[in-house]
């Protein structure tokens, strides 16, 4: 088969424990979907018609965006690429206007905690992406004053430079994803993020209430367990190229995948979750579900999270996200 380097396509070393043989099994039955799916959205593509919205479409983009037409396809079905266009000069004006020291400092401080583990993020790389990612967030900072900076969002747009590998197209996506993708995630009270996170606990109580009552017994709130899965899309919890797959969908889809993903780890382990006798415990088995091969296949994956979580209505998500944001204000 195919050898698998010590660092993978896109710049991230793989770990001490790194399971070769499984990822070589995996990888070389991917390579054949990959091969064929390449061919389908050539085709798709061919002409430049750009990407219409459309049931096909949605299909595809389930099925994956090949990696050479991931930057085009997400600037386009985000709406990034209009944003894009209807602003020229825009991110330029940014990076040379005036700036916010205390935003600047924070920014760099958090240069070096960015993917330790990825080779294009070193200082010693050439190019070295720090610059690139500092430009971004502080474009960013400044465009959105409301949210600024927050932690997770040098690791999303840290994502977006890898896969764009242009610095204005990774800025206009941040925006697509903080400003209309995500409903309020990194504002300073991350009021979005925490309602998301109660709503998986209601969902979680509809599809899969044997965990919801462990949660319930044992006092546990949904935020100690998934806030990372929330404001950091899965980055560093799910392997790099099952976390693209699920970003195909939301630039696509919308919020709504981060649900069928949570659902979906949740109620596959479901067993092993209820095994659990304490809040360690239960810590541990939250953090063992996002490893190994059922995460790792990441075809069967997202096969597995629109069918495993049954139905899920985007009007069920606004219901519950209102009961939930309405509760969360009448607490504080």
């Amino acid at each position: 088969g195919l050898p698998i380097e010590r660092v993978d396509p896109y710049g991230f070393e793989r770990p001490a424990n790194f399971d070769y043989t499984s990822y070589e099994d995996f990888f070389s039955r991917y390579l054949v979907i990959l091969t064929r799916r390449a061919i389908k959205w050539a085709k798709l593509l061919k002409g430049n018609r750009g990407v219409p919205k459309s049931l096909k479409v949605k299909r595809y983009i389930r099925k994956g965006i090949p990696n050479e037409h991931r930057a085009l396809v997400w600037m386009v079905v985000s709406g990034a690429q209009s944003h894009m266009e209807q602003n020229p000069g825009y991110y330029q004006k940014l990076l040379e206007g005036d700036k916010n020291e205390k935003l600047v400092d924070t920014i760099k401080t958090d240069m070096n905690r960015t993917f330790p583990d990825n080779v294009r993020f070193r200082k010693t790389a050439d190019p070295c992406l720090q610059k690139t990612l500092y430009n971004v967030l502080v474009a960013y900072g400044h465009h959105n004053q409301s949210v600024g900076y927050c932690q997770g969002m040098n690791f999303i747009a840290g994502y977006l430079i890898l896969i764009t590998r242009n610095e204005e197209e990774s800025f206009w996506l941040l925006d697509a994803l903080i400003g209309r993708i995500l409903p309020d995630y990194y504002s300073p009270e991350m009021m979005g993020l925490k309602t998301d996170q109660e709503v998986l606990g209601e969902l979680v109580k509809m599809k899969v209430p044997a965990v919801a009552e462990l949660m319930e017994k044992h006092g546990i709130m949904w935020t100690l367990l998934v806030s990372r899965w929330f404001i950091c899309l899965f980055i560093d919890i799910l392997p790099v190229e099952t976390v693209l797959r699920i970003w195909d969908c939301l630039f696509y889809e919308g919020s709504k995948i981060i649900f069928r993903v949570a659902l979906t780890l949740i109620k596959h382990h479901q067993a092993f979750i209820l095994e659990a006798t304490n809040f360690p415990d239960i810590c541990d088995r939250f953090k063992e579900i996002t490893k190994g091969p059922f995460v790792t296949e990441c075809h069967t994956f997202m096969q597995k999270i629109f069918t495993e979580p049954g139905s899920l209505r985007m009007a069920t998500i606004e219901k519950l996200r209102e009961t939930c944001r309405a509760n969360l204000i009448a607490q504080t």
